[in-house]
């Protein structure tokens, strides 16, 4: 008798929590008709074991960003995504509150570390996903894709905010590469 009674309780309690929230007020972040410019897509490569996986992402590093993130989406293709910018390391927390699909969470030190993956977050929840660890910026994948390509604790994002992005190899090295005044001088001269 008491079972009977725990399983409708049990089915009750796990039904998402999202709906048991009024919805947010026009200008709010969480209101699907609040418009949030998160500007142009940015280049971000991790880099992996198996070789460099690059992404398109939009950047969330202001308040109504980072609120709103990957909410309200239907589809994240593979070769997007979303890079949350916190500025300076320090514990964070995601939820999945108005997320329609499962994402990957995955969380990154000042250096571009990988330090923790939430893999195959569950769309609509509430619960808390904390980095547990000192973390500037958290980047959203496709639900499954950190699996599928090989990215884990310890790969490493390359994206200007971790001052760790490779030099434009089209971009002289040195000064020494450059042309002088001189040399340009001397050319003008020789016509």
């Amino acid at each position: 008798m008491i079972r009977a009674l725990l399983i409708p309780l049990a089915l009750l309690l796990s039904a998402p929590v999202a709906a048991q929230l009024p919805e947010a007020p026009i200008g709010d972040p969480a209101n699907p008709n609040t418009v949030i410019d998160f500007g142009a897509p940015e280049d971000l490569v991790v880099e992996t074991e198996e070789g460099d996986y690059p992404l398109s992402v939009l950047m969330a590093d202001e308040d109504d960003e980072r609120s709103r993130g990957l909410m309200f989406r239907s589809e994240l293709s593979d070769s997007e995504g979303m890079l949350f910018d916190y500025g300076q390391p320090q514990p964070i927390s995601m939820w999945m509150r108005n997320t329609e699909i499962p994402l990957d969470i995955i969380y990154i030190n000042s250096d571009g570390e990988i330090v923790k993956i939430i893999a195959n977050a569950q769309p609509m929840s509430l619960r808390s996903l904390p980095s547990e660890f000192q973390v500037q910026a958290a980047l959203e994948v496709r639900g499954g894709l950190s699996l599928e390509q090989g990215i884990r604790p310890g790969s490493i994002v390359r994206h200007r905010i971790f001052d760790n992005v490779q030099p434009d190899e089209s971009r002289p090295e040195t000064v020494e590469d450059t042309p002088s005044e001189d040399t340009i001088a001397e050319e003008s001269q020789d016509n």
